[in-house]
């Protein structure tokens, strides 16, 4: 009943979780990002993999509320509500344009299009291992990866390596 009192419904009320601290997360990846780009360093796939990536693991490890957000978030992006996927597709939205753009810079082979598609199945990637435990489990293995440090290195090298694979077809116009 105070769920419905105070916010109408349940969607409601995880709209309001979700807004709130995915407002803190995009800021700081936002921020990392300009920091990057002006910087004066190297702009990287890896550089760029972090600045996103490092601030969610970062939460995760913040405590049980960082790391129960976090999982909360993963799971919602791989089976919530069609509404709640739609709120979360809203607050992604500008983060992830200014990451492509920024991608787009330092991967002039790839068509818009293809890195969207690429971005795509990162998120996909990145949802799977927020839903899980605090250290995923292998599914076929019956010992932990690693620590969180491990686990961000091995984000970051097989994401920038799907990211930078060729092209499927070269000059071939590709919508998403």
């Amino acid at each position: 009943a105070a769920v419905h009192y105070h916010f109408g419904s349940k969607d409601e009320l995880l709209r309001a979780v979700f807004a709130r601290r995915l407002k803190m997360l995009n800021e700081e990846r936002l921020a990392r990002l300009t920091a990057l780009e002006t910087g004066g360093g190297p702009v990287t796939v890896e550089t760029v993999l972090t600045a996103f990536i490092e601030p969610s693991l970062r939460l995760r490890r913040a405590g049980v509320q960082g790391e129960r957000f976090t999982r909360l978030l993963g799971r919602a992006q791989i089976d919530a509500s069609e509404a709640l996927r739609d709120f979360l597709r809203d607050q992604y939205a500008p983060v992830l344009e200014r990451f492509q753009q920024t991608l787009g810079r330092t991967l002039p082979q790839l068509q818009p299009g293809e890195l969207r598609w690429r971005l795509y199945f990162a998120l996909g990637v990145l949802s799977f291992t927020y839903a899980g435990a605090r250290l995923p489990q292998m599914p076929f293995a019956a010992r932990l990866v690693g620590d969180e440090e491990r686990l961000l290195r091995q984000l970051i090298q097989f994401l920038a390596v799907g990211l930078c694979a060729p092209p499927l077809e070269e000059g071939a116009e590709e919508t998403a």
